[in-house]
């Protein structure tokens, strides 16, 4: 009785696998057969909601924003395995708590060397021409570049943090979905991660509000605006106008030092009268992102107030000539405008962005 149904089977098997010969002998391209996966490559469209008041995006035709991409984009930037000892990332340095820069006044990178440079806060980038201090990037995409490889930094080659990531399943898969049958490269992870940089936006602040009629500035609060924008008070202006980014995005010396050392943007340029120089940065989030200046001198705002006040280096050479109250040591604020000037930089806070989920560690 058992081996009537085994001669059945035997049968079933030989006879399918006759058909699958047939079959294949009836195939005239002779192409072979693909067992295609059931991922497609269908990116979406990333839509931005920006701060009223802000301008368009600018965004490169080759890495235009999707969801996929930013995914990806937020996930590299808290991926230790971008360092070589794994134990480092871009947060690291770029903290969203202390808006996206570093308590420290110089980082370390993994083989705990500092750098010379505090780290640059990291907001409202999109619209930025240049990056780094020195203005040596002209894209997030080139900035993502310099990290990973530095040797003071994270200090792993770009093939082998490739390499890292092709191992792990679900970056393969994220890349396919961001990216489509290309390869995990330095050139697919940094425009990933440039993407997710575009969408860290800061514009809800309480002076934004203010400008958009839903709140009120205290007396205090507006004196110092005032102060900001008078040029016999604070003199702040022209360096950080009252526009979404409170930078003009360029590149001064602001009489930190009369014996400067490090040329800065110089160092890009090769021009000797941008010896010294460095990108004026955004006001933004000062509340968080202590230490202040190039080199992390300040440890406090009030610190920095009382340099603009009375501790400008007239003979610092590149001496921006905006810096017109220099020849006195600065703009000589008495106690009462310094605390007024403060509380409006206060204003620049946004504790929603800091707080912002879609800018904490998905891993």
């Amino acid at each position: 009785m058992l081996q009537k149904p085994y001669a059945l089977n035997k049968l079933i098997f030989y006879s399918t696998a006759l058909l699958f010969v047939l079959f294949l002998s009836c195939n005239k391209d002779k192409k072979p057969i693909v067992i295609r996966s059931t991922e497609v490559y269908n990116p979406t469209p990333y839509q931005l909601n920006l701060p009223e008041g802000f301008p368009q995006m600018p965004l490169p035709a080759d890495n235009p924003l999707t969801v996929e991409g930013v995914e990806l984009g937020k996930k590299l930037f808290f991926e230790k395995l971008l360092s070589g000892d794994n134990t480092m990332s871009c947060a690291s340095c770029h903290a969203p708590s202390l808006g996206f820069t570093d308590a420290n006044q110089f980082s370390k990178g993994i083989d705990g060397i500092e750098g010379n440079r505090h780290s640059m806060v990291v907001q409202n980038l999109a619209w930025s021409p240049k990056f780094f201090w020195d203005g040596r990037a002209n894209s997030l995409e080139e900035q993502a570049l310099q990290p990973v490889p530095n040797p003071i930094e994270m200090h792993l080659r770009w093939t082998d943090a490739a390499k890292k990531l092709s191992a792990d399943s679900e970056y393969k898969n994220l890349f396919f979905k961001a990216f489509g049958s290309v390869p995990i490269d330095s050139i697919t992870v940094t425009k990933a991660l440039a993407q997710f940089m575009r969408t860290i936006i800061s514009g809800n602040s309480k002076f934004d509000r203010f400008l958009r009629g839903e709140e009120s500035l205290t007396p205090q609060e507006l004196e110092g605006f005032n102060l900001f924008n008078a040029l016999d008070g604070g003199d702040c202006f022209h360096c950080h106008p009252v526009n979404p980014f409170f930078t003009d995005f360029s590149f001064r010396n602001n009489g930190l030092d009369e014996n400067p050392t490090d040329k800065g943007h110089g160092l890009v340029t090769g021009n000797s009268t941008d010896d010294f120089k460095f990108k004026v940065p955004s006001l933004r989030n000062l509340e968080f992102s202590a230490p202040y200046m190039h080199d992390g001198r300040f440890s406090t705002l009030d610190e920095v107030i009382d340099f603009y006040s009375e501790g400008l280096q007239h003979n610092s050479p590149n001496i921006d000539p905006l810096m017109e109250f220099s020849s006195q040591g600065g703009v000589l604020l008495t106690p009462t405008e310094k605390a007024a000037l403060k509380a409006f930089l206060l204003t620049l806070s946004d504790p929603e962005f800091i707080n912002n989920p879609e800018f904490q560690d998905p891993n």
